[in-house]
């Protein structure tokens, strides 16, 4: 054989084991929703593993950490893209929009998603799951409050306390009726606890949001 030369004898190609694709399992490359096909076709097939995946869903649903809901509310609204701001506000063919406008959005939307969370949860049930959320959501704009003078929060500093009398209003919103009343005082006596500096603002927010339900 010459020298250099690749050998012109075919190769042997190994055949695939079953469940395996390019040395990966399918199943661990599946995407959410893919995911969420199989378990649902496995509850079809097999009616047993329902009350077994209830659990865990459960589990997995109704154990957030204040803490945590907090770290994430901070993270959300301390890297919203600056760049956003500049896009949004200033001259635009409709008018002029304001900054201190755009920054208010932008951090609303920032934080949207976790109290979306939250009401989902309350609407499953998950009462307790939901004041806690309320209280990390809470906890993080507390400890974002006057810090971002030359951020987005310097362009709309009133937004902390203003978003956390409404996660709290939205909280009420999404409880049963029957239910209101135990789980305000409960989330109320947390939260006086939590953030002392806010408590008498968000006792009035929530009297005021079970007054308009």
């Amino acid at each position: 054989m010459t020298a250099g030369r690749r050998s012109q004898k075919p190769a042997i190609r190994k055949r695939a084991q079953p469940g395996w694709t390019s040395g990966k399992r399918v199943l661990d490359a599946l995407a959410a929703e893919e995911s969420a096909a199989v378990l649902r076709i496995l509850m079809d097939r097999h009616p047993g593993l329902r009350d077994e995946a209830e659990q865990i869903a459960q589990g997995l649903v109704s154990s957030p950490s204040a803490e945590d809901i907090a770290q994430d509310v901070i993270s959300a609204t301390t890297l919203v893209d600056e760049d956003e701001l500049a896009g949004r506000a200033g001259k635009h063919s409709w008018g002029y929009v304001e900054p201190g406008e755009t920054a208010l959005q932008l951090l609303e939307e920032a934080v949207e998603p976790i109290i979306a969370d939250m009401k989902r949860r309350m609407e499953l049930g998950l009462a307790e799951a939901a004041e806690t959320i309320c209280r990390g959501i809470v906890i993080g704009l507390n400890e974002i409050d006057g810090t971002g003078e030359d951020g987005l929060l310097g362009w709309a500093p009133d937004f902390p306390a203003e978003e956390a009398c409404h996660a709290l209003a939205e909280l009420i919103r999404a409880c049963p009726v029957a239910g209101r009343k135990p789980s305000l005082k409960r989330l109320v006596d947390a939260l006086a606890r939590d953030v002392p500096g806010w408590s008498e603002m968000l006792a009035r927010a929530a009297k005021q949001a079970m007054s308009r339900r």
